[in-house]
């Protein structure tokens, strides 16, 4: 019996065909035996018993839709923030709600522009570009955002612009006085979106979360996450604190029921527990400085990171480093031909890295990991 011939597929959006799909570090799931995993952020900390009560209890009740407005884990979020009700809103984490902002600032047919530094966090493209928006892209400085020359793409087009602080895979931080000015020079019509996603490992004094100035500034919205500093990204919990005018109609572009009512009571035992929880944040930035003074001492290049995660300055060598720590059951984030981003786990995991790294810059490549005054070195390396 001859097989019946193949249909087309129907057609869907041209731009799905151009998009990379969000690829997970190599082995991380499909391993028999689970490797070190430094690559997605994650604290290495076990759930803190409160949190796995609060689960287990809310488990009682899924047969149930959640709270749409997940009305508890706002008003705690209120008491905590000193702030109203009606300037929070919750989302399947706070890529959830970039995602709404995308969507909200998106106008078919009106050449809406986004604004953001490269590299930062890898979705921000994807997400412009599911949204209709076009994606100007801004070099970092040293690692760093350069809030001149991002100011200085910004055009009548444009809607958005996100400051990734701490940023994205490089860690770094612009101070707060640079940020508060670049913010109040932006034009009131185009949203201004600071990802703070890593805000509780920040120890830099000149560095301040832009949180307390959306009372002053109305197109001003700051991001927040319990998936990192509150050990909860597999629960998917954000949240976002702007004008409560802004707030009220962002809400209204969220999904219902995306918040799941195991999320909401997690998160709302997490606040609670919150004293125990930075304390732990604690000890990760104590091993941030650990592992990146180990590795500066082996003469690699790491910029100084105020997240919960090391950035390597590979360039070329990238992917290769890359592959180095996956064959050896570690994973780590690599970006083609720019860099590897290492998240900062246990300590035992931590050491494995170290190992490895040592391992490779003395057998492959040793001077891959040279200074930004060597980058003639590593290119002649490469070409041998």
């Amino acid at each position: 019996m001859s097989s019946p011939p193949l249909r087309a597929a129907p057609p869907l959006r041209a731009v799905l065909g151009t998009l990379a799909s969000y690829q997970p570090a190599d082995g991380l799931y499909d391993s028999a035996a689970r490797p070190s995993p430094l690559s997605a952020n994650e604290s290495p900390h076990d759930p803190l018993p409160g949190i796995v009560e609060a689960v287990a209890a809310a488990g009682a009740t899924v047969n149930r839709y959640p709270d749409p407005g997940c009305g508890p884990l706002i008003r705690a979020l209120a008491r905590a923030h000193g702030i109203t009700e009606d300037r929070i809103a919750v989302g399947a984490g706070s890529l959830a709600l970039l995602q709404t902002l995308f969507q909200s600032v998106a106008d078919p047919g009106a050449g809406v522009d986004a604004v953001y530094a490269w590299p930062s966090f890898e979705v921000y493209p994807t997400l412009a570009a599911l949204a209709g928006v076009a994606s100007v892209h801004v070099p970092l400085t040293d690692d760093t955002h350069d809030l001149r020359a991002m100011a200085a793409r910004i055009t009548p087009r444009t809607r958005l612009v996100i400051v990734c602080n701490p940023n994205n895979p490089t860690g770094t931080v612009v101070g707060s006085e640079d940020l508060r000015a670049f913010v109040a020079s932006v034009p009131p019509t185009c949203l201004v979106a600071v990802d703070e996603a890593y805000h509780e490992y920040v120890r830099e004094p000149a560095a301040s979360s832009a949180l307390p100035w959306c009372a002053t500034y109305p197109n001003l919205v700051v991001l927040r996450t319990f998936s990192k500093a509150y050990g909860l990204a597999g629960l998917r919990t954000g949240y976002l604190v702007g004008d409560a005018r802004v707030v009220e109609r962002l809400r209204r572009a969220c999904l219902p029921y995306a918040v799941t009512s195991v999320a909401q009571r997690a998160a709302v035992a997490a606040l609670g527990l919150e004293d125990q929880l930075l304390r732990r944040v604690d000890d990760t930035v104590a091993e941030r400085t650990r592992v990146r003074d180990a590795l500066t001492r082996g003469g690699w290049d790491v910029p100084d990171s105020q997240a919960n995660f090391l950035w390597l300055r590979l360039g070329p060598y990238a992917a290769e480093f890359g592959a180095w720590c996956a064959e050896r059951g570690i994973a780590v984030r690599a970006f083609p031909d720019v860099g590897v981003r290492v998240s900062l786990g246990s300590t035992e995991d931590d050491d494995r890295f170290l190992a490895a790294a040592d391992a490779w810059r003395s057998a492959r490549r040793p001077a891959a990991a040279a200074g930004p005054g060597q980058t003639h070195q590593v290119r002649e390396a490469a070409q041998t």
